[in-house]
């Protein structure tokens, strides 16, 4: 019987030391949101040309980085929009995912634009050697077990005449969120 005692003791202890630090680490270490950047912008020469009617072609790189340590990040819908002014040049909708911890997901992908928008566009980049493209992503975010929070980022990006981003220095371009803020 003292036997059993003591092995049920051990298993205690065991139990302790794991949950504890488990415990420790999940305060320690607070959820982080996903970072967003554009990693690569440009507009074939094809679109660039002012045509009737024309549809444009924006493509882009997103990379979508998950820089929690321990917990896994689930993403709904990603609504990826790009503005001119107040317009809609276009939009384009990223499935929903799961993402694990330190990991980070690229999408390439293109945008095709609304020609009504798109014509204003060329010839503000036409007018004066650039323009500027409002990007945004909105979506709801949780963490395994825990609750949605909304994700609402932005970037302003300045296009050059030959339909890249003008005065990159960096190779990424974080967007940041529409708050000073990370809502929970």
């Amino acid at each position: 019987m003292s036997e059993s005692k003591y092995v049920c003791r051990f298993l205690l202890v065991i139990v302790l030391l794991l949950a504890i630090p488990a415990i420790l680490l999940s305060i320690i270490l607070p959820p982080y949101p996903p970072r967003f950047y554009i990693v690569d912008f440009s507009i074939p020469q094809s679109s660039l040309v002012s045509k009737e009617g024309q549809n444009g072609t924006v493509l882009f790189s997103l990379e979508i980085e998950n820089q929690n340590a321990v917990s896994t990040v689930y993403y709904d819908d990603i609504f990826l929009t790009f503005y001119f002014g107040e317009e809609i040049v276009g939009e384009k909708t990223i499935p929903a995912f799961h993402q694990r911890a330190g990991r980070s997901r690229k999408v390439f992908d293109y945008v095709d634009a609304n020609p009504r928008v798109w014509k204003s566009f060329l010839n503000e980049l036409i007018s004066n050697a650039k323009a500027k493209l409002m990007v945004g992503v909105v979506s709801r975010i949780r963490e395994k077990g825990g609750k949605h929070h909304k994700l609402d980022l932005q970037r302003l990006l300045l296009v050059g005449k030959d339909g890249k981003i003008s005065g990159k220095r960096r190779k990424k371009i974080k967007l940041r969120h529409t708050t000073n803020k990370w809502r929970r």
